[in-house]
């Protein structure tokens, strides 16, 4: 049965606000893929850098852990790609049957559209 978890530092920031939106959407699609990985998009932002900050809730609904290790993510709105980078986040594990909240900053890329997109594995 798939669970939710949160890295330790997120546990101890994340505001109430954000905690129940993210349970909400664990709630709501914690059984709808059948994919291994699954990201699901919960917001977006830029920051004063004006980099892209992509919050997703990243399902593993694989039988083995799976680590964010040389992973191609690309951040696109009706197919058309917005943003994509490799990310190397060896220290971040996702313990099989887990879904895990995680940010991917994605450098020069400003939105100004509130329209979420998707994150995909490539």
């Amino acid at each position: 049965m798939q669970q939710l978890q949160f890295e330790e530092k997120w546990d101890k920031t994340l505001s109430n606000q954000d905690r129940r939106k993210i349970e909400e959407v664990f709630d709501e699609t914690k059984d709808q893929n059948d994919s291994e990985l699954d990201p699901v998009t919960l917001w977006h932002a830029n920051n004063h850098k004006d980099e892209l900050l992509v919050t997703a809730l990243l399902h593993n609904r694989n039988d083995e852990a799976f680590k964010l290790s040389d992973i191609h993510l690309v951040y696109k709105t009706l197919d058309e790609p917005i943003a994509e980078k490799d990310f190397d986040i060896p220290r971040l594990e996702i313990p099989p049957k887990t879904s895990m909240p995680w940010t991917f900053i994605f450098p020069n890329i400003k939105v100004d559209d509130p329209t979420l997109g998707v994150l995909s594995i490539t």
